[in-house]
């Protein structure tokens, strides 16, 4: 394989009943980056030098382990094209990763609902 040829993703676990849906939930949506993260590359932002750059105060370091995290979760995959420097890594939300990203909008939206709602009450009672 030369550098110009592209490997295959690497695979990325896919979420298992060892793992509680609940933990994984806590997990990602208690992190600071991940949700942003997911909805970046849901959004079509593949490249680590993309998401770092999308998220100002992230650090590579940070970066690198949130990635991981959704990795091994199973919601995105990564894949390596080329052989020797420089690589190009990208990072593709999977089909459970859509999945998470779209019941994580309608939390957001549902959200919104209950905003509009307490403020239409608040009118209401002055």
């Amino acid at each position: 394989m030369n550098g110009a040829e592209s490997r295959e993703p690497t695979a990325a676990p896919t979420p298992s009943s060892e793992l509680p849906v609940s933990a994984m939930v806590e997990s990602i949506i208690g992190c600071k980056w991940s949700l942003r993260l997911l909805e970046l590359i849901v959004g079509g932002c593949r490249r680590p030098s993309e998401l770092l750059r999308a998220c100002p105060g992230l650090s590579t370091k940070v970066l690198q382990e949130r990635l991981r995290k959704m990795r091994r979760f199973g919601m995105v995959e990564r894949s390596v094209e080329g052989e020797k420097p420089p690589l190009r890594v990208d990072y593709c939300p999977t089909p459970f990763g859509r999945r998470f990203a779209t019941i994580v909008e309608e939390v957001r939206k549902l959200q919104a609902d209950l905003d509009a709602k307490v403020i239409e009450r608040r009118r209401d009672l002055d």
